[in-house]
């Protein structure tokens, strides 16, 4: 299974930015997907959550400029980033919790996205 992310870069502040994260391989089913980011010199965040159920997590500092959604049938997840603000700036990585198909048996695994720079400029 990997896990690809795409969608950073320089934004200005105010602006907007929607990251994707689509798994591959053996997936049988994503059992919750999200986005976590990590600026210099912080430890990793929760960004935002979805479960297979829909069920969605935010941090407080993105609720209501964040939404994270998932396209079930594409194995993908997406975080729109609106009112992006210099705080904001950070590597964001996607994390999925994933039942994976093991020769003739399933298992779950927790995988990561190789990180994608996001720079929110003042």
């Amino acid at each position: 299974v990997q896990l690809q992310a795409f969608g950073g870069g320089l934004v200005q502040g105010g602006g907007s930015l929607r990251l994707s994260c689509a798994a591959s391989g053996s997936v049988v089913s994503i059992n919750a997907m999200g986005w976590y980011r990590q600026a210099p010199g912080k430890s990793r965040e929760l960004v935002a959550a979805v479960t297979s159920d829909g069920s969605t997590d935010y941090a407080e500092s993105v609720k209501g400029r964040f939404t994270i959604s998932r396209d079930s049938a594409k194995n993908t997840v997406y975080l729109q980033m609106n009112s992006l603000r210099r705080e904001d700036t950070a590597v964001y990585y996607c994390n999925a919790r994933i039942t994976e198909s093991v020769g003739a048996m399933l298992g779950e695994g927790d995988y990561w996205g190789q990180g994608t720079l996001v720079t929110v400029s003042s």
